[in-house]
């Protein structure tokens, strides 16, 4: 079996997957809050650890691979979003939670195993509340709980911090029911206009990071595999998870997977700066999903990436090329592979699918997210027919055998290969082939 190797954020070290059950593999990836569209931040967690899903099921089988990736569907942004808009909260979640399995599904990610829904799992995360209660970890006052940071030893390991330097250097609430401006909130109250659900501690609502590991442990157990998501999620979001977790006595996560993140033409992604747009954004622009993807792929998932206007042509230009000399079946060559197994290097990957042709090129494309087995509409919109023109070289040729004067000849070649297109000429024949570069635009004022 391939042996696949992944850099675990926890460790810093690149370490070679080995399953807590023989053969399968469980993950667990931090999914969106719905409130609104997705970004093209978002996106790029979202394919990057789809291509690691698609990888775990080429290696292990799909049967052997279970991937959770959640929906925070109870959150004050959607309590905001429903106050500025006067819509109910369930609505807004069921549109943008659709919305999202929309876009990424423009982007060829696929739908994971399970896609568990955060107020599906209330009575998990009150029981896995009491449970931290129990141990000392957590307590109770006015209405919230607080879970107990110095009682958790390693706390900042995963991020490399300390709760003193913590303490120094950050802006950290101190409000009048914490023990220790450090402790994070597990469950607060609701006012009668947002979201709550019973509890021992009053009428309320869970804090944002109890819901993963309620979730993760009602699904994947007491310790699974790998746990993905982005750099910015690393503290305090995926720390205090940790803290939580191993603190009610499970062994959680074995890898811990952060895609870093994501700039437009070398900047922050700000909608201050007018650089922010969403995947929806794109599509409607008529960027192509598999143009997106292949742009996020371009960059290792671990290596700050920059989204640009000419890394789209050319994703653009590639795509259309491979298309073109993509054939159904064939084996992904183990190239490909062998670079994917290597901390997902998506980068070697495609510089490997560059060799490729015919069928085996067709099967690494679809191990690559970016082909299912058709060709996409906007990959032959350039399929014009060039008959006209060849006929019009093929007279021009003719003259100029006779007039030994080649200029209108060389003038129309000059032409159509500034177009993109190929130019093929033999005795007895003119041939025209419209290339990867190719711009009908072009040949406007022939």
């Amino acid at each position: 079996m391939v042996e696949i190797r992944l850099k675990n954020s926890k460790s810093r070290r690149v370490e070679v997957l080995d399953p807590i059950i023989p053969g399968k593999v469980s993950m667990y990836l931090c999914g969106p809050t719905v409130y609104d569209r997705a970004h093209l931040g978002n996106a790029r967690s979202a394919v990057a650890f789809d291509q690691l899903f698609r990888l775990l099921r080429h290696v292990y089988g799909a049967e052997n691979v279970t991937f959770v990736r959640n929906f925070t569907d109870v959150d004050d942004k959607i309590n905001a979003r429903a106050a500025e808009t006067g819509r109910e909260i369930s609505d807004i979640t069921a549109e943008t939670t659709q919305w999202y399995l929309d876009d990424m599904g423009a982007l060829g990610v696929m739908e994971p195993t399970h896609m568990p829904r955060a107020t599906a799992y209330i009575a998990e995360m009150v029981s896995f509340i009491e449970d931290l209660i129990a141990r000392d970890h957590a307590y109770a006052r006015d209405g919230h709980v607080l879970f107990r940071v110095r009682s958790f030893a390693e706390y900042g390991k995963l991020s490399g911090r300390s709760v003193d330097d913590m303490i120094a250097g950050a802006r950290v609430e101190v409000a009048p029911y914490k023990e220790d401006p450090m402790d994070f909130v597990l469950w607060k109250p609701s006012a009668d206009d947002i979201p709550g659900w019973d509890s021992p501690w009053g009428r309320g609502r869970p804090g944002w990071h109890i819901e993963c590991s309620a979730m993760s442990h009602a699904i994947l157990g007491e310790e699974f595999d790998i746990h993905a998501g982005g750099s910015d999620l690393l503290f305090p979001h995926h720390e205090n998870e940790v803290a939580q977790s191993c603190a009610a006595g499970h062994a959680f996560a074995r890898i811990w997977l952060h895609n870093e993140m994501l700039q437009v033409e070398g900047k922050k992604m700000s909608k201050s700066l007018g650089n922010f747009f969403t995947v929806r954004d794109l599509l409607d622009q008529g960027v192509p999903g598999g143009v997106i993807r292949f742009v996020l792929l371009g960059t290792h998932y671990g290596k700050p990436m920059d989204w640009t206007e000419k890394k789209r042509e050319e994703a653009e230009k590639t795509l259309r090329k491979w298309y073109d000399a993509a054939r159904p079946g064939g084996a992904v060559p183990e190239a490909v592979v062998a670079a994917l197994a290597d901390d997902l290097n998506t980068h070697a990957a495609l510089a490997e699918i560059h060799r490729l042709g015919g069928a085996d090129l067709g099967a690494a494309l679809s191990l690559m997210g970016l082909w299912d087995g058709t060709v996409p509409d906007w990959a032959t919109a350039f399929d014009v027919d060039l008959s006209a023109f060849e006929d019009r070289l093929r007279a021009a040729r003719v003259t100029a055998m006779q007039s030994k004067d080649f200029s209108e000849v060389d003038a129309l070649k000059t032409a159509l290969l500034g177009a993109g297109v190929e130019v093929r000429m033999t005795k007895e024949n003119v041939e025209l082939l419209p290339g990867p570069d190719f711009d009908p635009a072009k040949l406007e004022d022939l």
